[in-house]
């Protein structure tokens, strides 16, 4: 067995245990690590940079709209929580206290942040005067706080980073058209830049934001049938302006509430990354969200360093000129053999190996991470063909992801054949709810599938289609799914 077959192996296969799979790739490739904390993660500079590919796209698609950033405290006044009682008990669980100041005990106990709407409310109140205010349109980039009982790396862990919207408007039109405009940018950003697929629409009454009067949600189909929710978008209404009494004089001089909404992606799509794209032999990394997008292997062959090492410089020097995120790959102490496995493992969109005979012949071998399919290139035209892959990677990456997703959503014709497919297949059920909460709750009793999104672009028709489940009457068409 070679040193490359070796490496590759310690990877679980996702067929035999998907879990262990996921976990695996996270530490393997180093994106993340256990923090000494139970629940708790370190997210190791690899991962951390895809973050920050992350970030720095959605933050500028967030100021292109017309949003600016502020930051609010980490520490929230137990009094402002319980100003808003359904909000607090949707979150009491998890909230992570502060009770002592040093060794003083503070007079009011402090939540670490698990969400800001509480103490942005409070300073909205404060800065909120006049219908000229409007609209107030707030975005910040935070860690966030929720003491998790069960959790995996990136997907649910007691401490995480994410971007959280608030924005405040003169009527409720307004905010509704913020809500979907938020929406729809999170599933551009998704489908664009993370080559993932997703379904939009509103999250059903027992599955919205707590304080909510609608949450709007993007949900993506994993490798292994179940479903990630990918981003949130809520319209808050005038629940939250009137428990913290934001209120405006309108153009008539007239006192109102604001309307209001919150919005947010986080971490967690790192871990979609992993799980929507990877294999038995590691990451697969979209090109535009790439720490690397390219990796230059010379092959350490005789005189290496004199012959083929300065070529592979000019070469990866070129690309960086272009745009292109390259790593040159000339360490010593490793194989070609062995730093092929580990890029592919790693995710690299593409490989580029450059040694004696490519020299010989003005070439450079292509290895593609998506399909694996190897090409020798003209050195001359090395830079326009890299940047053509790419591309066409990053659109092949999207269109498997949709195939996948496409050949696993399902239409059933009973309530039997739903929870046949829950239990050997998983992946959506596309199909009608009669919008009864005790209906939807014995489905996810009797199965573990919820609403993942009742999508808001169908046209709904009364009366026209039974629910799967109990044969009423429904216009609700709705997505469920087994979920993270």
């Amino acid at each position: 067995m070679s040193q490359n077959e070796r490496f590759v192996k310690k990877i679980t296969p996702k067929s035999v245990d998907f879990s262990r799979w996921y976990v695996e790739i996270i530490q393997k490739t180093e994106l993340a690590d256990y923090a000494p904390i139970k629940g708790m993660m370190v997210i190791r500079p690899y991962g951390y940079s895809i973050w920050e590919n992350i970030q720095s796209i959605v933050d500028k698609r967030i100021k292109e709209s017309g949003h600016t950033n502020a930051y609010f405290p980490l520490f929230i006044p137990e009094g402002f929580l319980q100003k808003e009682t359904e909000h607090l008990k949707g979150f009491a669980p998890e909230v992570a206290w502060v009770t002592h100041g040093g060794s003083d005990e503070l007079e009011e106990r402090l939540a670490v942040r698990p969400t800001s709407e509480a103490i942005i409310g409070n300073m909205y109140a404060k800065w909120i005067k006049s219908w000229r205010d409007l609209p107030v349109l707030i975005n910040q980039w935070a860690n966030i706080v929720r003491w998790e009982k069960v959790t995996r790396p990136f997907l649910r862990t007691t401490e995480f980073l994410w971007q959280e919207g608030h924005t405040a408007h003169e009527t409720s039109e307004e905010a509704q058209e913020e809500t979907l405009m938020i929406l729809s940018l999170y599933k551009e950003f998704v489908e664009t830049e993370l080559a993932i697929p997703v379904i939009s629409g509103m999250k059903s009454e027992r599955e919205k934001f707590a304080g909510a009067m609608k949450t709007y949600a993007i949900e993506a189909m994993m490798s292994d049938g179940k479903a990630l929710q990918m981003g949130t978008s809520h319209n808050l209404g005038q629940h939250f302006s009137k428990v913290f009494n934001i209120r405006f004089e309108d153009r008539n001089q007239k006192l109102q509430y604001v309307w209001q909404t919150s919005w947010g992606v986080s971490t967690r799509l790192v871990g979609a990354l992993v799980m929507a794209h990877g294999d038995d032999s590691g990451l697969k990394i979209p090109p535009r969200i790439a720490p690397f997008q390219v990796v230059v292997i010379p092959i350490a062959i005789g005189d290496w360093k004199k012959n083929i090492l300065p070529k592979a410089q000019e070469i990866a020097n070129g690309l960086k000129k272009k745009g292109v995120r390259v790593k040159l790959d000339d360490r010593e102490e490793f194989t070609p053999g062995w730093k092929f496995s580990e890029w592919e493992m790693r995710g690299i969109p593409l490989r580029l190996e450059i040694g004696p005979k490519d020299i010989e012949k003005g070439q450079v071998v292509t290895v593609r991470r998506d399909t694996g399919q190897k090409e020798a290139l003209a050195q001359a035209s090395l830079d326009k063909k890299v940047i053509e892959f790419l591309s066409d990677i990053q659109k092949n990456m999207f269109e498997m992801a949709l195939k996948f997703q496409e050949e696993n959503t399902h239409e059933v014709k009973d309530y039997a054949e739903f929870k046949a497919v829950m239990e050997s297949k998983r992946g959506f059920i596309k199909t009608f709810w009669c919008g009864d909460t005790a209906c939807e709750e014995k489905i996810k009793d009797d199965t573990m599938a919820t609403i993942r999104v009742i999508p808001h672009d169908i046209e709904k028709k009364k009366n026209s289609r039974k629910c799967i489940r109990c044969q009423k009457p429904s216009e609700s068409l709705v997505y469920f799914a087994k979920a993270y």
